[in-house]
């Protein structure tokens, strides 16, 4: 956590504190107090100090994880198993007992709690910027680091899925199975053959994942299609990866498209197209630059080359159907946006840049790099090549 910059941004709100009741799946909860409590508990950010409180199931463990200047239990405020309205009470009184009579929180934190600490006079406004997610944008050397670990599970899952990939066999006209389709010791290589190659090399690796997309042929012209059954030469594979490390919580994501065999002139020059789009958004990224422009300069190296985008066309189904990329950290999706309205980029932001390109009659393309944001431009995390071709 920066808490200068927790400060700088919170420097405005109105309030005496800022105040979480939330669970680990909350990335704001996470990162405000580094707990990974499986339960709802509350996080209280006042004069520049952190305070939680928790059941006394999760007492010694918060002690000994969360990065906090005060852990207490509900046993402190004579509560463990008491009525809903008792638990309010002594909501009520943990933000009193802090010097607080006035707290923010953010837009999706539980309205029960905010009103029930309305009714007990304890003020709450909504922070409806988020400024918590505005704060984790931009990252830590440490959270950096922590990213490019998850990044390097996330290659060594690629490379599994790749090598599984390349070194099929295709069925011919003579075979039993379907010509076209990749085989492997005999049986068709399916998506979900392939997702768990890649699931179980990210657990030797530290991370979990249970979203992978390995889409192929028409599967892969929906870019949020998982995918499934056998997969077939000729046709461009997507592998999207996004892990996150069990030790850490942060997030990795790579995207590769693949092909066994021929991909015929068509799918060649979407991949090349998608290549220089890629690029091209690359080169725009540095502090100062937008999100939008980042979004732009992928935007018209498709545009000149006469495919339509959502810039040009805002109902296409085909085509560059999707933002750019996404900043990334405790969250696979967090600020900033490269996408139209994206605002600016600052050093220590990482971000996916991702563009692709989509048409069921030839496939889907997409290639994702993950970089940081510098002083001076771009450092790129990914050291995975891109080929479409694997053999």
């Amino acid at each position: 956590m920066n808490p200068t910059r927790l400060d700088e941004m919170l420097s405005d709100l109105d309030t005496d504190g800022y105040l979480l009741d939330a669970s680990q799946e909350d990335a704001n909860q996470l990162y405000l107090s580094r707990f990974t409590g499986p339960d709802p508990f509350l996080t209280l950010y006042a004069d520049g100090e952190v305070h939680v409180l928790v059941s006394g199931l999760e007492y010694g463990r918060a002690k000994a994880e969360a990065t906090a200047d005060t852990v207490e239990r509900h046993a402190d405020y004579d509560y463990e198993y008491g009525g809903r309205e008792e638990r309010n009470d002594m909501y009520a009184a943990f933000v009193r007992e802090k010097g607080v009579e006035s707290v923010s929180m953010p837009p999706r934190g539980p309205v029960g709690t905010a009103d029930a600490l309305r009714e007990r006079g304890v003020d709450v406004a909504v922070d409806a910027n988020d400024r918590l997610q505005e704060v984790r944008a931009v990252k830590t050397d440490d959270e950096i680091d922590a990213i490019g670990e998850a990044q390097r599970a996330n290659e060594a899952a690629m490379r599994a899925a790749e090598d599984l990939i390349a070194g099929a066999d295709v069925a011919g006209e003579g075979d039993d199975a379907e010509a076209g389709v990749l085989l492997r010791d005999g049986d068709p290589l399916t998506s979900e053959r392939v997702t768990e190659e890649i699931e179980v090399t990210l657990l030797r690796h530290g991370c979990a994942l249970d979203e992978t997309i390995v889409a192929g042929g028409t599967q892969a012209a929906d870019p949020h299609d998982r995918g499934s059954g056998p997969l077939r030469a000729d046709e461009a594979i997507i592998v999207d990866i996004f892990p996150r490390s069990k030790a850490t919580k942060y997030n990795a994501d790579m995207t590769r498209t693949f092909c066994v065999g021929d991909p015929g002139e068509r799918l060649r020059e979407r991949y090349d197209l998608t290549e220089r789009a890629l690029d091209a958004a690359l080169d725009a990224v540095k502090p100062g630059a937008t999100g939008a422009d980042v979004h732009a300069a992928a935007c018209e190296v498709y545009e000149e080359a006469g495919q339509p985008t959502f810039r040009t066309d805002p109902e296409t189904e085909t085509g560059f159907i999707h933002s750019t990329g996404h900043g990334i950290g405790l969250d696979v999706h967090e600020s900033p946006r490269l996408a139209s309205g994206g605002g600016e980029l600052e050093p220590g932001h990482v971000i996916t840049v991702e563009p692709g390109l989509y048409d069921p009659a030839v496939g889907g393309v997409r290639i994702e790099d993950l970089v940081v944001v510098t002083e001076d431009g771009y450092e790129n995390l990914t050291e995975y090549p891109r080929r479409l071709v694997v053999d």
